[in-house]
């Protein structure tokens, strides 16, 4: 990948287009030119054969110049550097900052492909694509142009794996505040293709970004604690925050809702089963009880009457529970 800036300064990774595909794509626009050529050439001879020599001559001329040199300035200027080689290789000709190309720099790219892929028959653009690091040949150079990839391989996206659940929780303590959104992608990315790296490699990239994002919490890394695991477990503790921050709002309704207790009944207890709050994913918070102001004595209403007792056996089952 090659990073590119913009003239609004924003990093571009574009994949330069390398040798061999260049090749295949240049042989491919000089199949088609050389078949147009052919053409006008049999189209020339046939309408002026009455001409003189000298007439023919420079009608040939004018055809080899505005068919092999012409016609692929016109297409990449008009294609936004996109010719018919490059479209079946999957390339496009851009500028340095990553924008489209215009007449000037498909002028340039032509008139220097003159000499360094006609006249030499591409020696010169061979030798300097192999030895730029971007694989530019000279037209490239002098145009300020990049020719780059535009179908990439899709590859399988990777996933964060989890902690170990003794590390779940762990660090719910941290402040995460003053990690930078660079760090976590590093992490993220480190995470989602250790499995590919060399042992060894991933260890040391492991360690090195375990101590950035300590020194960033300022909490050291727990003794006997992997250094991927504590990464792993660092950005589960985010994710966990960052949902709790997106639908803790919502959530918290239900949830007070659900955390006030019903008393209930002494008779219809021995019927209705009994409900767990933690099987049902909800824990009830403690000292609801004591929190809750009541009426004083003074203020304190006559008890109802209570009903005589009926026995379990003798109660209806119409699944109706009265108030207590």
């Amino acid at each position: 990948m090659s990073e590119l800036v913009t003239g609004e300064a924003v990093a571009l990774e574009l994949r330069p287009a390398r040798l061999p595909s260049r090749a295949l794509a240049v042989l491919l626009d000089l199949v088609a030119a050389m078949a147009v050529y052919v053409a006008v050439t049999i189209v020339l001879v046939t309408s002026t054969a009455s001409l003189d020599e000298a007439a023919q001559t420079a009608l040939s001329i004018a055809s080899f110049v505005l068919v092999l040199v012409g016609g692929p300035i016109a297409v990449e200027t008009l294609s936004h550097g996109r010719s018919l080689g490059k479209m079946a290789c999957g390339l496009r000709v851009v500028r340095d900052d990553g924008g489209p190309i215009w007449f000037r720099h498909a002028l340039v790219r032509g008139l220097i492909g003159v000499i360094e892929i006609l006249m030499t028959f591409g020696i010169v653009a061979c030798i300097a694509s192999f030895v730029s690091a971007r694989g530019r040949r000279l037209g490239d150079v002098f145009a300020g142009t990049l020719v780059v990839r535009e179908r990439i391989p899709v590859t399988r996206a990777g996933f964060v794996p989890p902690p170990p659940p003794w590390l779940s929780g762990r660090f719910a303590g941290l402040d995460l505040s003053a990690v930078p959104d660079g760090l976590w992608l590093a992490v993220r990315q480190y995470l989602t293709r250790m499995q590919q790296l060399d042992p060894q490699v991933g260890w040391s990239m492991a360690e090195r970004l375990a101590a950035d994002l300590a020194e960033r919490t300022g909490a050291p890394v727990p003794h006997g604690v992997p250094p991927a695991a504590y990464l792993a477990a660092v950005v589960q503790e985010r994710q966990a925050r960052e949902a709790r921050r997106a639908f803790g709002s919502e959530a918290a309704p239900a949830a007070t809702s659900a955390a006030v207790p019903v008393p209930a009944d002494p008779v219809a207890t021995a019927d209705a089963p009994a409900v767990d709050g933690a099987a049902a994913g909800f824990r009830p918070p403690t000292g609801v009880h004591e929190v809750m102001p009541g009426p004083s004595d003074g203020e304190r209403p006559a008890e109802p009457a209570v009903p005589p007792a009926v026995s379990a056996d003798e109660r209806p089952r119409t699944g109706f529970v009265p108030p207590a």
